[in-house]
């Protein structure tokens, strides 16, 4: 096995226009094969154009690009939310990932937005200049949604909180950054220390968003066709996968493309809530008489019914969703199978169905908290998230006066 590095700094890479690009190209030879790793800042210009002049100059066998299949055809297809399916992705309890996932695009989109770049230009650039060549194209990242769906699953309750307040504060931050300031987070001691201080705070997250993946990407890219490959990655994973290259170790992808099972903790608890309250009602109805179980009945009933439809009218429902919030919630709250959150979702957006213009501009209005209740997409989560919420609360205030009720 015969490894070699080098940071480009071959004539082709010259330093035109002020602009010094030997820190961003990366050349790795192993076993007679050449990676070009281009290090990019996902919202730069400059990125963008030294993706099109690596891949113009080098003609590599291969493009090897950081975008999984979904990501990509959002990139390139305008018309991709009309092919956007709603109801499965709330069938299929991916709604919150979606929310995260869109706060994500609309904050780096505020990056860009700034700069008058969109964000991910360079990845299509690479996409766009290899079809002008007629250079085959592989894309090299894992699903989004298994990503962050492993990265959710890898932290504790706090960690997940932690997250939530981050992002959502996020949503009305105006970050302003110059060329200049982009340049230097692509230093790479700059960058190992964020990557640093990242790791320090939340060692799953950084694994699940950075690690795996970086690993993910290198074994693609060592899996394309042709003996010289250009692979353009954003800045943050061209450590990692020089490393992974040195090493030349096979990486299990099955292992790191899998969603882990909910511990079998979580769905006793889950199970457990439920029965303790169904037991309590029928040991009060045998101890103490029916008209005391009705009673307790009907307070787990108006528990949870209440905060779950004031939820609804707060985010501005349609009227079936808010009279249906009140008896879905007493339901759904003695099952673990699903909340009502999801269930009011799915009825919102059967009756107020989002419009693909709003689609279109969801990641501009996410950080406007009046277009919340005006955007009917946005207006999906704020269901989603106000109904869960006041669904929470009942089953907390209905469950605790009914135990209590047994002593």
């Amino acid at each position: 096995m015969a490894i070699t590095s080098e940071t480009d700094d071959a004539p082709g890479s010259e330093q035109g226009n002020g602009r010094d690009h030997a820190s961003d190209v990366h050349v790795m030879r192993v076993d007679g094969r050449e990676f070009i790793i281009v290090g990019t800042a996902h919202i730069s210009r400059e990125s963008a154009d030294l993706v099109r002049e690596v891949i113009e100059r080098e003609r590599p066998d291969s493009v090897c690009i950081e975008l999984d299949r979904q990501r990509y055809e959002a990139l390139s297809q305008k018309a991709r939310w009309e092919a956007l399916d709603l109801k499965q992705v709330i069938r299929d309890k991916q709604l919150a990932a979606l929310l995260a996932n869109l706060v994500l695009a609309s904050y780096q989109k505020k990056l860009g937005g700034a700069l008058g770049v969109a964000p991910g230009t360079e990845l299509l650039e690479a996409a766009n200049t290899a079809k002008e060549l007629g250079i085959p194209i592989e894309l090299c990242d894992r699903d989004v949604r298994i990503t962050l769906r492993r990265a959710w699953s890898s932290m504790g309750f706090f960690k997940k909180t932690t997250l939530i307040t981050t992002l959502a504060a996020s949503l009305f931050e105006s970050p302003k950054l110059s060329e200049e300031d982009l340049r230097k987070l692509r230093e790479r001691d700059a960058l190992s220390e964020l990557m640093k201080e990242l790791g320090d705070a939340m060692p799953m997250l950084k694994r699940s968003l950075i690690d795996e993946r970086d690993g993910y990407l290198t074994q693609k890219m060592k899996q394309a066709p042709g003996s010289k490959i250009v692979a353009v990655v954003g800045a943050g994973h061209v450590e990692g996968i020089c490393n992974a290259l040195r090493l030349d170790e096979e990486i299990d992808l099955d292992a790191i493309n899998t969603i882990p099972p909910v511990s079998p903790i979580w769905k006793w608890i889950g199970w457990a809530i439920p029965a303790v309250i169904v037991a309590s009602l029928v040991y009060i109805g045998l101890t103490k008489g029916p008209a005391v179980a009705g009673a307790n009945l009907l307070y787990w009933i108006l528990a949870n019914g209440i905060p779950c439809t004031l939820g609804a009218v707060i985010a501005l429902a349609h009227p079936i969703t808010i009279v249906s919030a009140f008896f879905v919630a007493p339901v759904t709250s003695l099952t673990p199978v699903i909340g009502a959150g999801y269930v009011l979702a799915f009825m919102q957006a059967y009756f107020r169905p989002p419009l693909v213009r709003e689609l279109e501009g969801i990641t501009d209005d996410i950080g406007i908290p009046r277009q919340w209740w005006h955007n009917r997409m946005l207006q999906i989560f704020l269901v989603f998230i106000l109904t869960t919420l006041g669904s929470l609360i009942g089953t907390y205030v209905g469950g605790y006066e009914i135990v209590r009720n047994l002593f």
